[in-house]
């Protein structure tokens, strides 16, 4: 069996000595695992949740991996004599013939049993070369980059492909016992009913939210959508401070986080800048309103809490990114970035239609684009173990009903975004639609209209349309548009019992 070269070492003429380096592989393994699935095609079994052909280093070896792959795959057994057929007899490898070729792989094969792990080596060894493949484009594009390619774009796609990478072909997946599933269950539970609140996920701060959802859960997509002008991006900033204030951790052993309550909050906004975001935090947690902020128009006891609950936000672990039109691919490493980088427990993304598919016609075909979207989003809040809110623009059509609350088919590019989505909530708030409609002062109707003005006033609703651990209905909230607030409505059922005189 042939043996690698290490290292070639050239004289050039001044005498100086130049080693050339050839890329990391194990011929030997290759041999030795093409054996193994030769003489018993349980071996590819093995292998065959992680090794591709194109990991194989020699190319010869690669065709023989890929055409056994077909065959065991198509019930047909892979042998000498069956891949002859596919692979010609007329070359020449080492000085022998195809067949004395694979009459040696099958003579000198190993056991089954080390299958998976010369499958390993192989696998290791095609990722340092894609390492290694990855570092000399990326410091070739970096003497000659583009001229509309910035170096934070080359990073950024540096980081795509490596945690492409990073993910193609693992092999820690797979079946797990029953028994291990139940534990993480019951360990769930536990872990819900020592916690204040007694959710296992994480609170909203919205008590009646939180009671039918319980929480928001760990890797669950969230669709939160709305008509513009109902406040889903008020009610988005309010959960991610809420989250992000009463983050509590405790220090492990070996020197990481674990949260223990709240989280660690990563908030993209696409449509709004982070000082226009900052802007309504402060302005619900000062109970100032937003407008008087922006104008300057403050009373010395509205500045004065300004300040004070600026101070108390300093160390609170929201972070935002307000770059505007980002693709997915982009969101996605910097969602990684954070999470290594600073931890992360809730990601918000304001909102899935300013998002762009990574291919370059993506636009020409929307839907399929805003299915990309979506499926990303999902396996991100999956890989990321943490819920992800992704805020969604509805159709025009919710104009046109005189029911103007809305439904899972008002969703624009409905398809993908209500299959994805593991919850879909939308805001609704009546009174937005019914202050429109005042008609002329003194009237009858004007009264009317005066009433259910009083009656709406302050109140939004909560539907959730979709859930797919829970049930779905409508929560009422209290909303105060000047400082873009959602708090608990006051219930009557909560109410202390009037005594009377």
């Amino acid at each position: 069996m042939s043996t690698p070269v290490e290292a070639t070492v050239h004289k050039l003429e001044t005498g100086q000595a130049v080693t050339y380096r050839q890329a990391p592989s194990n011929v030997e393994a290759e041999q030795a695992l093409l054996g193994a699935i030769l003489v018993n095609n349980e071996a590819f079994y093995r292998v065959s949740d992680f090794l591709l052909p194109e990991h194989f280093f020699d190319p010869f070896h690669r065709r023989i991996f890929e055409i056994a792959s077909s065959l065991v795959r198509a019930g047909k057994m892979a042998t000498p004599i069956t891949l002859k057929t596919f692979l010609g007899p007329d070359q020449d490898i080492g000085g022998l013939t195809t067949q004395q070729y694979l009459i040696r792989l099958a003579t000198e094969a190993t056991t089954v049993i080390n299958a998976a792990d010369y499958g390993q080596i192989i696998y290791d060894l095609a990722l340092r070369r894609s390492l290694i493949q990855v570092g000399e484009e990326l410091v070739n594009v970096a003497y000659d980059a583009p001229v509309d390619m910035t170096p934070g774009d080359q990073i950024e796609e540096a980081e795509r492909r490596l945690f492409a990478l990073a993910e193609t072909g693992r092999n820690e997946g797979g079946f797990a016992t029953f028994s291990d599933a139940l534990k993480d269950a019951i360990d769930m539970a536990s872990a819900a009913y020592q916690r204040d609140g007694q959710l296992s996920g994480l609170s909203t701060g919205l008590d009646d939210l939180d009671r039918m959802m319980g929480g928001l859960q760990p890797s669950d997509l969230i669709v939160l959508a709305g008509r513009p002008g109902m406040g889903k991006t008020s009610l988005a900033t309010n959960i991610a401070y809420n989250v992000a204030k009463n983050y509590k951790f405790e220090i492990q052993p070996d020197g990481s986080r674990k949260t223990i309550d709240g989280g660690s909050v990563g908030f993209f906004s696409l449509e709004m800048s982070a000082e226009q975001l900052a802007t309504r935090v402060v302005a619900e947690q000062a109970n100032v309103p937003s407008y008087k902020i922006r104008r300057g128009d403050l009373s010395e006891d509205e500045f004065s809490r300004l300040v004070t609950a600026s101070q108390d936000m300093q160390t609170t672990p929201l972070y935002i990114d307000d770059s505007g039109g980002i693709s997915i691919a982009q969101l996605v490493a910097r969602s990684r970035r954070l999470k290594r980088q600073r931890g992360l427990d809730l990601l918000i993304v304001d909102y899935i239609q300013l998002l762009t598919g990574s291919g370059k016609k993506g636009s020409e075909n929307r839907v399929q684009e805003i299915t990309e979207i979506t499926t990303g989003l999902k396996a991100l809040a999956k890989e990321l173990n943490v819920p992800l809110i992704g805020l969604s623009q509805l159709s025009r059509q919710v104009e046109s009903r005189d029911d103007k609350r809305p439904q899972l088919s008002d969703l624009r590019e409905s398809g993908s975004i209500e299959q994805d989505a593991d919850v879909v909530m939308f805001v609704f708030r009546e009174e937005y639609y019914v202050k429109n409609k005042m008609p002329k002062e003194g009237t009858e109707e004007f009264f009317k209209w005066q009433a259910e003005m009083e009656s709406l006033a302050g109140v939004a609703e909560v539907i959730i349309g979709k859930q797919r651990h829970g049930p779905t209905g409508t929560v009422k909230v209290q909303f105060d548009a000047d400082v873009t607030r959602f708090g608990n409505l006051a219930r009557t059922d909560h109410l202390p019992i009037q005594t009377g005189e």
